[in-house]
Order: structure tokens, then C-alpha cells, then sequence
């Protein structure tokens, strides 16, 4: 039987086949008192050029406040939604899509199946569009790597992430994502990233720790087809700066 390519999932190939890619990340548990603020990012984001919005986070990320800042951001925007669920709990019906993902370096089968399996009914029942990826969590890894019960690969091993990274691959996962964790205090390294797209024939994304144009630029450089930030933008101290650092990274994503 043919596997179905869903609608967002073409769209980012389609975009794929003629530049590199920037999502923005949000955190609905950093916009529960302030949802407009979520909507005004995302409005900034496509003015900016971003490609897609994901939705979520490693705590809080679920319920009435994810339903709400992800129609706050469908009512300000035209870029696709695409969840970012950290268990079971981050689905909302609202978005266009969900990163149905495992976190292949988890020491818990939860993380690695379990969530998957209580999600999965509600996935379907709301017709959002699954989309396969292998999820790594690279040092220091960050909240994510904490609640998610990983053992981050080292940054200085980057066999281990390559091996990882193809063997999701050959389990059918059709995106890899390489996550230093929000707030890391560096990215990826640029040879990690570029041995894991060597091995690999699906896009790789890259995100945590990326701030500035240059860092965007290094991995783009290095083989990253996807980049996100999530911090950088969220925490910038108004919307004005937040721009500001939207634009100079894509400037560094798409050259």
C-alpha cells in the first residue's frame, strides 16, 4: 500500500525543493495569560518569512490554553500549525498538523511508544495530519531532556547521532529532528549535523541554542534543511526585537 503524503507534509517538501526552511516554535504555557502575543508573533513570522509555526512544549502544553493560542495564531496567519507535543496531551483539533514523534535516545518506552499509543485514537478522531519523525536529544538537552528521560548523545560523538538518526529512518520515520533543548547554551555542532545528513535521504532538523544569523547560517552550511527557534524569539524583551532577531535569522537560514 502507497503511504499517503499529507497535506503540510507536501508543503514542506514542495518548499524543500527550492530553499532551506525556518519554523518558529511556541510554547503555549509562555502565552496562557497573553494568547494575542501568540498571534502576533505568528502574524510578525509570515510578514518575516517563516514557513510553519510549531505548537509546544516539554511542561503545560495542553488543554484550553493549547486550543487557544493555536486559533489565536490560525486567526492571525496563513502558516500552517504544526504540533510539537511533548506526551500524549499536546493534540489540539485546531492544528493543521502534529510531529508524531519518537524519542529514540529515551531510557522510557513511553516516550518512545507509550505516548504514541495514547495519542494515536485522538489523532485520528480529530483528523489532524501525522507526520513521522525520529527525535534526538543531543547534550545538554535541556528541559526536554530531563522530563523526557533521555540519555543525550555527546557532542562530540556524532556516529552515535548518524546511527540513531538512519535507523529512524529505516522504522519509517520521514523527518529527523536534532534537539539540543530550548535554551541550550550552544547548538548542534556543525559536524554532528553534517555526518547525520550524509547518512540519511529525509530532511533533518536542527533546533535549541540557535540565536543569531551566524549560528542559523552554520547549520544550514553544515546540512540542516529545517531550522527552529523557539527562546531566541520568545524571549525577546518586545515585539520590535523579536522581529529584528526573526529577520536575522532567516537571513541566515535562506540566505
Amino acid at each position: 500500500m502507497k503511504v499517503k503524503i499529507g497535506k503540510v507534509e507536501s508543503y514542506i517538501h514542495e518548499k524543500l525543493e527550492k530553499e532551506k526552511l525556518h519554523f518558529v516554535l511556541l510554547d503555549p504555557d509562555d502565552f496562557a495569560d497573553k494568547v494575542w502575543e501568540a498571534g502576533e508573533i505568528a502574524r510578525m513570522s509570515e510578514e518575516a518569512g517563516v514557513d510553519a509555526i510549531m505548537v509546544g512544549g516539554s511542561t503545560g502544553a495542553e488543554g484550553e490554553v493549547l486550543d487557544n493560542v493555536v486559533k489565536a495564531i490560525k486567526e492571525s496567519s496563513n502558516l500552517p500549525v504544526i504540533l510539537f507535543p511533548g506526551s500524549h496531551g499536546g493534540i489540539s483539533k485546531y492544528a493543521d498538523a502534529i510531529f508524531f514523534m519518537s524519542l529514540l535516545n529515551s531510557t522510557n518506552p513511553f516516550f518512545i511508544t507509550g505516548a504514541q499509543a495514547l495519542g494515536a485514537f485522538q489523532v485520528k478522531r480529530y483528523g489532524v495530519e501525522p507526520i513521522p519523525m525520529a527525535y534526538l536529544i543531543i547534550e545538554p538537552g535541556e528541559t526536554v531532556g530531563w522530563v523526557g528521560d533521555a540519555k543525550p548523545i555527546p557532542r562530540h560523538k556524532p556516529k552515535i547521532a548518524a546511527a540513531y538518526a538512519l535507523a529512524g529512518q529505516y522504522l519509517g520515520m520521514r523527518l529527523v529532528y536534532l534537539e539540543a533543548g530550548s535554551g541550550a547554551p550552544q547548538p548542534v555542532p556543525p559536524e554532528m549535523i553534517a555526518l547525520v545528513k550524509k547518512v540519511i535521504d529525509v530532511p533533518l532538523i536542527v533546533g535549541g541554542g540557535i540565536r543569531s544569523e551566524e549560528q542559523a547560517k552554520t547549520a544550514v552550511k553544515a546540512g540542516a534543511d529545517i531550522i527552529v527557534t523557539g527562546t531566541a524569539i520568545e524571549k525577546a524583551g518586545s515585539l520590535e526585537e523579536a522581529k529584528n532577531r526573526l529577520e536575522s535569522i532567516i537571513r541566515g537560514v535562506k540566505g
